[in-house]
């Protein structure tokens, strides 16, 4: 499928709002994205870049960009998984068949039936992938229910609840509701995480915690929400969009 591109916002949304109502969006049940929850999580995904945080929640995307993270949340209609690519944070609209822009200068890639995006690809439900050049691109045999690109710059997907390397097919093993980039690839674990040389940061449900050689070393009151890295900082975001700074020892941040 051939990409096209707008370079006006007004005619950007004026295009997306035709789409919607010329072919019934849906929006996926799986849960999709580099900080993925699972089945029946209200849709809620985020990722994280230096450049700040994006997320969709309820089906609506959002962007804060560091430093100051002021949310923007253009109306791009029913979304289903968000990511960085470069400095920009795209959304996937699989109901218009596109992967849109969230800010800065608007770009709309027209997909097909995106399900999942990672900071390197754009996977519909087919399997297929394109590039954010609008390239074909090696994919997989079915559906992602989440995909990444780890820290090693090999993609990674769970498909049919394994946790899958794209470039060799290679089988990682049974995955783990939440997907994440490490250093050196990418991991699966129950509760959402973010990961760096130095260790683990995790959210218990109603907790922030950081986790050293498999012990929690340090530990903060937090609600359900989505972490992961942003710079020297970790930060937090909750499906309500709210979003909250750390340094790497868990002190808080002031907004």
């Amino acid at each position: 499928m051939r990409p096209f591109w707008l370079s006006l916002r007004s005619v950007h949304l004026l295009g997306v709002a035709l789409l919607l109502s010329a072919c019934a969006p849906r929006v996926s049940s799986t849960a999709t994205g580099p900080a993925a929850g699972p089945l029946g999580e209200a849709g809620f995904r985020a990722a994280f870049s230096d450049f700040g945080v994006a997320w969709v929640s309820g089906a609506r995307a959002c962007v804060a960009r560091a430093p100051g993270y002021r949310p923007q949340c253009p109306r791009l209609g029913p979304a289903v998984d968000v990511a960085w690519s470069g400095g920009d944070a795209w959304a996937a609209v699989p109901g218009a068949g596109l992967a849109v822009t969230l800010d800065r200068a608007p770009r709309s890639l027209s997909v097909g039936a995106v399900v999942a995006l990672s900071a390197q690809r754009l996977y519909r439900e087919d399997g297929s992938a394109l590039t954010y050049a609008g390239e074909a691109a090696a994919g997989v045999a079915g559906a992602p229910g989440a995909a990444v690109t780890g820290g090693d710059g090999a993609e990674y997907v769970v498909l049919a609840g394994r946790l899958r390397r794209v470039a060799d097919r290679a089988d990682l093993g049974s995955a783990q509701p939440y997907l994440f980039a490490t250093p050196d690839g990418a991991k699966t674990a129950n509760l959402p995480s973010a990961e760096d040389a130095a260790g683990r940061y995790q959210l218990s449900g109603t907790a922030l915690e950081r986790v050293l050689a498999g012990v929690v070393v340090a530990r903060v009151p937090h609600g359900p929400g989505r972490v992961g890295q942003v710079g020297a900082e970790v930060v937090t975001v909750s499906p309500a969009g709210a979003v909250r700074r750390f340094t790497p020892a868990l002190q808080e941040l002031s907004p």
